[in-house]
């Protein structure tokens, strides 16, 4: 049987019931209330399992408890003859009787519904009543034998039955008191009576045995009950993890089916956006070029190139939303191949050039001669080029500068570089701008404000390559965006073997 409350939950539900501000305090509150309704000094619930071992105890030891019996009534029929010896073993087996009735009954009831305390009294006057046949044995006497003769078998048979009760009953407290109470007084009586030193002696150290043993179950009984709180305490644990892993496989389970709903989602609805804007970029192209002739109004040439502008901007956000929920998912297939990166960036650069150019700023680069061919998806590296370029170019101020930069690292790899004189990002701000949707302070002011998906992309499209994304960034002095790509995505050109003849 297990002492530990057994864990409730649904499986519907994920989120669980608010609990105390201090969980400690709470179930420090809740033992201290059950201790204080129990007499024992424990919680009902280790009373209950105190009375259920100490009814398997009973049974378990059916065998062993009526040894003390048969001696006594073999001692009596020699000692004392065969009428003596029947009374005597009346007299006991009614005072088991009523121990054995009691843990009949038990054993037929469902613990959770027991009452500890009324089960208790129940068994101690069971062993009461057992006690009173042995407290009969203690008062008899042979005045026919030998001396010390009929004593020393007393003393050997009570001993004996102080003892197994002691070990058999320690789960009960008070039981070996309770028993052999009537013992104690009968022998008192006996000692009183009986002037011989030698058998009050022996006597006296009977009742000097009973309180000797009751001490020694009170220990037993108390080193079950603390192995009972530590094994209820592990089953609370293991019922926390069970109940915290099935919250977490539902949770788990909700969050896939809601990533399954957004990925339908965005596919649904990037098709549905781009149609509309596919033809609002081509009608605005149109009416701003006046290819099929004179707008008339200047006016509504500007208008025209704002809804322009407007609509590659919500083009670009959507491909942005697209390709992070591609990448979280897991669903963004890399098409890897020779790539070269100097080419890549080249081109990067001559494209981000024109922004650059309407912002009057300047943007130069340093590529290392004869860099080996990245082993890389080429869409990716571009993809991861641009972004940082587009973020440059968005927060650098008029007549400032960008340096792009590719080269090898100390280890072997090669890395991607761009830096700007811009106004940088405050230190606690980087985690933020490196997180989805996450803008920081300069951002924010910003009159270019974007979706915060840039730098995300790149740490996800770079991570995806094995390699490794650096922020370094300082108020005031710039920032610094690094694409680090490991040794093993290098292929480096081995030497022509030389022909043999």
């Amino acid at each position: 049987m297990s002492v530990a409350a057994p864990p409730i939950y649904d499986k519907n539900i994920v989120e669980r019931r608010r609990g105390s501000k201090n969980p400690s305090l709470s179930r420090t509150l809740k033992a201290t209330r059950e201790r204080l309704a129990s007499k024992g000094g424990v919680t009902p619930r280790f009373d209950r399992e105190l009375l259920v071992q100490h009814a398997a105890s009973l049974r378990s030891a059916a065998i062993v408890l009526p040894m003390p019996l048969l001696l006594t009534i073999f001692g009596l029929s020699v000692f004392t003859g065969a009428t003596p010896a029947l009374v005597w073993a009346v007299v006991a087996l009614a005072g088991y009787s009523t121990l054995l009735i009691a843990t009949i009954r038990f054993t037929r009831l469902d613990p959770a519904e027991l009452d500890p305390r009324r089960w208790t009294r129940f068994f101690l006057a069971g062993h009461f009543s057992a006690g009173i046949g042995w407290a009969y044995f203690a008062g008899l006497g042979c005045t026919g034998c030998a001396p010390l003769r009929f004593e020393i078998l007393q003393f050997a048979i009570l001993f004996l039955a102080i003892a197994l009760t002691a070990m058999v009953s320690s789960t009960l407290k008070f039981a070996t008191i309770v028993a052999f109470l009537p013992v104690s007084a009968s022998l008192l009586v006996t000692v009183l009576l009986n002037p011989d030193p030698t058998t009050a002696a022996m006597q006296v150290m009977l009742v000097l045995t009973v309180p000797f043993f009751a001490l020694v179950a009170e220990r037993l009984r108390r080193n079950t009950t603390e192995r009972m709180k530590h094994q209820a305490e592990k089953d609370e644990l293991i019922a926390e993890l069970e109940t915290a892993r099935i919250i977490s496989d539902e949770a788990r389970r909700r969050a896939e089916d809601a990533n399954l709903a957004k990925s339908r989602f965005l596919a649904t609805m990037s098709h549905e956006l781009r149609t509309p804007l596919n033809a609002i970029l081509g009608f605005s192209e149109v009416i701003e070029n006046e290819i099929l002739g004179p707008v008339g109004n200047a006016t509504y040439k500007d208008y025209v190139k704002d809804i322009h502008s407007s609509g590659q901007h919500l083009l670009d956000l959507i491909n942005e939303i697209l390709d992070l929920s591609r990448v979280e998912a897991g669903r963004y297939a890399l098409n890897e191949e020779a790539v070269e990166s100097v080419a890549v960036a080249r081109s990067c650069l001559a494209y981000i050039d024109m922004r650059a150019k309407a912002k009057d700023i300047t943007v130069k680069g340093h590529f290392e001669a004869d860099l080996p061919a990245l082993w890389a998806d080429a869409r990716s590296l571009r993809q991861i080029i641009l972004n940082l370029l587009s973020n440059a170019v968005k927060f650098t101020p008029s007549g400032g500068e960008i340096k792009l930069r590719v080269g090898w690292t100390a280890g072997g790899g090669q890395y991607i570089s761009v830096k700007d004189n811009g106004p940088g990002i405050p230190e606690e701000e980087i985690p933020i701008v490196l997180s989805s949707f996450g803008q920081g302070s300069i951002a924010i002011k910003s009159a270019e404000q974007g979706a915060g998906l840039g730098l995300p992309i790149v740490q996800a499209l770079v991570a995806m390559h094995d390699g490794e994304f650096q922020l370094l960034s300082k108020l005031r002095e710039g920032t610094e965006a690094i694409a680090i790509f490991p040794h093993s995505r290098v292929l480096e050109v081995m030497p022509a073997l030389a022909d043999y003849t």
